[in-house]
């Protein structure tokens, strides 16, 4: 399928690896060109250079703390007024509630909910002078399945949510989108570091929590890095444009609901 958005231009925050990766990586192939960012400078010049032998779009790749405002002007120093956003960036560690003092709460609501809160202020007027814009939150499960020890993490990307729900709706005649990727279990360094953890806390093997973990999804598999990109990329496309403020589960059902 042709997605309609070759030429774009488009600004993919925390695209060294993982699934900021694999949605810059399926623009890419798209026919759109990138700003990609991360803060590990010989690993985000590397994952420039293979989306650019890939598919021979321009990559520009900008080392940079999107949390920060001068990473934020970095970024958009590099393209000042992208087609497409998408917004990703680290979350909270695991951790107990009663461990969270005032500056990690601060530092979790600036990561997970005013950064994406702040580049969507900066680009947004100049997609709806433009009649086009696509902007696409990548959240998680968490904000409708409470994950314990994600508590700040799903707090501050469920803020996000219902702010840019309101947000959308305002830009909605301007063929300006604002929807929210939520994964599930994909199969990322960040899942494996965690059955790492497990592993080392519980005594058994690695290979036995991820297994674990696959039984208690639906599909009984993890999520690839290939099927979140391709539809973080539908959801930049022209097809998409009739569909905004809406919550995408990408989680193999583990979500157990019909609503």
């Amino acid at each position: 399928m042709d997605l309609g958005i070759r030429g774009r231009t488009a600004i993919v925050c925390a695209s060294s690896q993982g699934l900021g990766k694999a949605c810059a990586r399926a623009l890419a192939e798209a026919g759109v060109s990138l700003i990609i960012n991360g803060r590990n400078r010989a690993l985000l010049e590397e994952t420039a250079r293979e989306i650019r032998e890939h598919t021979a779009v321009t990559v520009t790749p900008v080392v940079a703390d999107v949390s920060t405002v001068s990473g934020q002007n970095a970024l958009l120093a590099a393209c000042p007024a992208p087609d497409i956003l998408i917004n990703n960036n680290g979350g909270p560690p695991f951790r107990d509630f009663h461990e969270l003092d005032r500056g990690a709460l601060l530092a979790g609501v600036t990561m997970n909910m005013v950064t994406p809160i702040e580049l969507i202020q900066k680009v947004i007027d100049t997609m709806a002078a433009r009649g086009f814009g696509r902007i696409v939150n990548i959240t998680s499960i968490s904000v409708k399945m409470p994950v314990p020890g994600l508590d700040l993490s799903s707090a501050a990307r469920a803020g996000l949510t219902a702010f840019v729900a309101g947000v959308a709706r305002k830009v909605a005649d301007k063929n300006v989108t604002i929807n929210n990727l939520l994964p599930g279990s994909f199969d990322t360094q960040r899942l494996r570091n965690g059955f790492i953890a497990a592993a080392k806390q519980s005594g058994q093997p690695e290979t036995t929590m991820a297994e674990r973990a696959k039984a208690e999804i639906p599909a009984k598999r993890f999520g690839t890095l290939t099927e979140f990109g391709q539809t973080c990329a539908f959801l930049c496309s022209v097809h998409a444009a009739y569909m905004t403020g809406q919550n995408i589960l990408l989680d193999g059902g583990a979500y157990p609901a019909a609503f």
